[in-house]
């Protein structure tokens, strides 16, 4: 009997074996994917140090000192504000005003920056805005809260627009091909506008607002990030929201924060 349940005992810790042999084929299988696959990930995601075509070249080198190449030393950070909620009832961008509820989140939003502003090292350098009706009247609303206004400019690149074809596609947004192909162009421009490391003669940090709207901030966020642009649609930003972007002097990029709503009180928060 003893025999007997011997073999049987040999048997299974034969049988063991081979199905741990098996199962250690099928994990070195899959982690040979696995790592595959994480190569490939690595290789689309890694980082541009010269995305912005701003980073010092060895050839060029500093006025003051002929052996050490020219090197910015300045952050410059970004505050992008999406308007506050307006009217969607209207077709034309004039009639597209502020609701009551936009012009109050407005005004929450510029005191907020006005906190903010105290935080800084040189307070806010510019304040642009885009030319729709609802950015004026936001950017209007804000400067009303603030107590030091900076210089402010406006600039038709940030208006509203489809960026470029976002993945996953949306079934409840679905613009004709040549939206894409035109005012992708606009936004891209914009981004390579505002988006760039401090010059080497820029001594001092910056903190420049931007007041736009939510797709043309989520696309440069991705750009920002050298993330995959077509997620820009992945993203929801609420009215009156705050977008921090720092761009370093040697072109590493951090995002501060996304879509902040915090400022508003709970009843105040919309989307669309």
């Amino acid at each position: 009997m003893a025999h007997y349940l011997g073999r049987i005992w040999r048997g299974a810790i034969l049988f063991a074996g081979s199905g741990a042999t098996l199962a250690m084929v099928a994990m070195s299988y899959d982690g040979d994917k696995r790592t595959e696959n994480s190569n490939k990930l690595r290789a689309l995601t890694r980082w541009d140090d010269n995305w912005d075509r701003r980073a010092p070249s060895p050839d060029v080198v500093d006025s003051t000192d002929g052996n050490k190449p020219t090197k910015a030393t300045a952050s410059r950070h970004l505050i992008l504000i999406r308007h506050g909620q307006y009217d969607m009832t209207h077709k034309p961008d004039e009639l597209r005003t502020l609701t009551q509820l936009g012009h109050q989140q407005a005004v929450i939003t510029g005191k907020r920056l006005k906190e903010l502003q105290a935080t800084t090292s040189n307070g806010y350098n510019a304040l642009i805005h885009s030319t729709m009706k609802r950015a004026i009247e936001t950017t209007n609303d804000v400067i009303s809260s603030l107590e030091v206004v900076p210089p402010v400019s406006s600039c038709d690149m940030l208006r509203e627009g489809s960026p470029c074809k976002p993945e996953p596609t949306s079934s409840l947004w679905k613009p004709q091909e040549h939206k894409f192909y035109q005012e992708g162009a606009r936004i891209e421009a914009a981004f390579r506008k505002y988006f760039y490391r401090a010059n080497p003669e820029q001594k001092s940090d910056t903190t420049d607002i931007i007041v736009c709207h939510a797709n043309v901030i989520r696309y440069f966020v991705c750009r920002a990030l050298q993330l995959p642009p077509e997620a820009w649609l992945r993203m929801s930003l609420a009215h009156c929201s705050i977008t921090r972007i720092t761009i370093r002097p040697n072109g590493r990029v951090t995002l501060k924060g996304l879509g902040d709503a915090g400022h508003l009180p709970a009843n105040m928060i919309t989307y669309s």
